[in-house]
């Protein structure tokens, strides 16, 4: 293992902590000595990385540091490839166009070695037999859920029949053929999920609702059985 990726794998598993870690911990998670443990935590505090060191409880990153250069192993740039290959084909257009933005702006700050890799990615999406509807609808509801507003939607269900209903957004599934947003129905009260081709029409409220996103997401899940991804 090259030190850029030992620094990086640290990195990594600091963040995922959000309470301290002890050196030993830290080394024998990355296979190190203490030794080396010491010498690449102070290596990144040099860089500019705050790695708080707690006495008897060990070390804490605080926020707001990037590790330069960027560095992924080959099978985290497939996945990022992958990733935005789909989201590019099967998501909204401007969802799509920022996925192509992001790997533009990751390939731009790689090391050429890596940039090779990311071009040469050989996984490959299939494309739908039939893009879904509900492109512009997509973009108002992710914007509802990032600012946890309501909505209120006219919508058509699978025999016709329309509803008017105000709804608490929280989450969109992507499927072939088909988005599907889960939300809070005030009119059924309780969890529905509403396809975006079915909505006839979509309204933007400036009304929060009364609940976290993250609450919603957490309760839909337990009702629905449906594991953390």
């Amino acid at each position: 293992m090259s030190r850029a990726e030992r620094l990086l794998q640290l990195m990594q598993a600091l963040r995922r902590r959000r309470q301290p870690v002890s050196g030993a911990t830290l080394a024998a998670e990355l296979k190190i000595s203490l030794r080396t443990l010491y010498r690449d935590i102070a290596s990144l505090q040099a860089q500019g990385a705050r790695i708080d060191a707690e006495p008897g409880l060990g070390y804490l990153l605080r926020p707001g540091f990037m590790l330069p250069p960027l560095m992924f192993s080959e099978e985290e740039i497939e996945a990022l490839v992958l990733g935005s290959r789909w989201v590019a084909a099967h998501a909204d257009r401007r969802l799509g166009e920022a996925a192509r933005n992001l790997l533009a702006k990751v390939a731009a700050v790689l090391p050429a070695e890596l940039r090779h890799e990311l071009d040469a990615a050989a996984l490959l999406i299939g494309t739908a037999e039939a893009e879904p509807a509900g492109d512009r609808e997509l973009a108002q509801v992710r914007a509802a859920i990032r600012a946890e507003r309501k909505l209120d939607i006219v919508y058509r269900d699978q025999q016709g029949r329309r509803s008017s209903r105000t709804v608490w957004p929280f989450a969109v599934g992507f499927f072939d053929g088909a988005r599907v947003v889960a939300a809070w129905c005030e009119l059924r009260g309780g969890f529905r999920h509403f396809r975006t081709d079915r909505i006839v029409a979509l309204g933007a409220t400036a009304q929060r609702y009364p609940r976290r996103r993250q609450a919603l997401l957490k309760e839909w899940r337990r009702i629905e059985g449906v594991a953390e991804q």
